[in-house]
């Protein structure tokens, strides 16, 4: 019902050509001539959709060949603008979710990135890194052990041996013993340095971990909404590709406008006569008015009746001063 589609339905079917109206009066006229009424489809619950289940078009025009092609013009381009909107809307709805799986997966990879580069960084790249470095811990608690105890047992070979040996022996002896010892020295430093940065790495695990945590929850939140997207997204190519070929929800003619028996309003005749009346009673009531507003004493009888004065002579009508009549009167006791 804009005025583009009313002028071009007006020009289609040749509305109002034989009445002087303008423009706008034959958009105003055709609007107040034609009716479309609705029906509400059943509601789920409490919401209400905007659905629709029965409209009728109704239209009133000069003659019943018109009306009928006026109400089936409009209930076929209404056809045509639900299933036109219908599939509009299934190509930006689809166009929607198409848009917003391209953003998630590129959030979805940004984040799977900083997951690596946070592992790599702060080496964490297995769920259970603590309990492998607790565990690497004591196994070298138990080397250093083992080293200090294998310490022992060479120094006091080396004081036994040393004792009782001569002086070229006893040094040949010492000197390996102390290339012993000195090996056993460097182990010793190398395994305690790697207890002391597993520790240090433990001490900052838990901080690490949070920071972590929240990676992964957020890539998990982006990958449910992902998967959300693609199934809504899956739903709207099988709506598109319905209301495409039409075999969608779609309105059709219940029952087509057929040419009316009789008019609306009634015959024009009468319609003339009780103009002709009203028009006469309209009259009538006017000269009333004015006469009401300005009286005037036509007759000495009316003259005498309204002041009790009795004219002595009247003067009659002159038809060459048409509009001037006086009055002669006296006086009586």
């Amino acid at each position: 019902m804009t005025r583009g589609s009313i002028f071009e339905l007006i020009e289609k079917l040749g509305l109002y050509s034989n009445l002087p109206l303008t423009p706008n009066e034959k958009v105003n006229l055709f609007r107040r001539s034609v009716g479309i009424d609705v029906v509400a489809a059943a509601r789920t619950g409490y919401s209400d959709d905007g659905a629709i289940s029965v409209l009728t078009v109704s239209a009133e025009m000069s003659s019943p060949e018109l009306a009928q092609a006026v109400a089936r013009e409009i209930s076929q381009r209404i056809i045509e603008l639900s299933v036109d909107s219908r599939i509009l809307q299934a190509r930006e709805t689809l166009k929607f979710f198409a848009e917003r799986e391209r953003v998630l997966r590129t959030e979805l990879a940004a984040l799977e990135d900083r997951i690596v580069d946070f592992r790599n960084t702060h080496d964490v790249s297995l769920p259970g890194s603590v309990e492998s470095r607790r565990a690497e811990i004591d196994a070298i608690n138990q080397t250093l052990l083992e080293i200090d105890r294998e310490t022992i047992a060479i120094e006091r070979q080396a004081e036994r041996e040393i004792r009782t040996a001569r002086d070229a022996t006893a040094q040949r002896l010492r000197q390996d013993y102390d290339d012993e010892l000195a090996i056993l020295t460097e182990q010793r430093s190398l395994l305690e340095n790697r207890r002391h940065d597993l520790m240090a790495s433990i001490e900052t695990t838990p901080e690490i971990e949070r920071e972590l945590n929240v990676l992964t929850r957020e890539r998990d939140d982006v990958q449910r909404q992902l998967d959300m997207v693609m199934a809504r997204q899956s739903e709207a190519e099988v709506g598109f590709g319905l209301e495409s070929e039409q075999q969608a929800e779609r309105l059709t003619v219940i029952e087509p406008a057929g040419l009316p028996d009789y008019p609306t309003g009634g015959s024009r005749k009468k319609v003339a006569a009780m103009g002709g009346v009203a028009s006469l009673g309209l009259a009538l009531l006017i000269a009333f008015l004015l006469d009401l507003r300005r009286p005037v004493i036509r007759s000495a009888v009316q003259m005498e009746r309204e002041t009790g004065l009795e004219p002595v002579i009247s003067i009659p009508h002159l038809e060459t001063e048409p509009r001037q009549r006086g009055w002669f009167w006296r006086r009586t006791s």
